[in-house]
């Protein structure tokens, strides 16, 4: 079976939005998904390394703008 990263990076995406808080101008998100996944966010610029030793990592706010989107998508219902 052949994983789609576009879709499992937009899932991790969207979970990050869940989790994220913004602080003082900086938005944060729990980092506990999945590593492969988020090297691939870094990657694209959308979060800082997830390798550091926080428990946490910092959405850019291209990657808080996107972040939002895949969430309203998957997850919410129109009312």
């Amino acid at each position: 079976m052949r994983i789609d990263k576009d879709k499992l990076d937009d899932t991790v995406l969207a979970l990050l939005y869940l989790t994220s808080s913004e602080i003082r101008g900086v938005t944060r998100a729990w980092k506990g998904h999945d590593w492969d996944a988020l090297g691939r966010l870094h990657e694209n610029g959308l979060i800082s390394n997830p390798r550091s030793q926080a428990k946490s990592v910092v959405l850019t706010d291209e990657g808080a703008r996107r972040s939002k989107e895949p969430f309203e998508k998957m997850f919410c219902m129109a009312e």
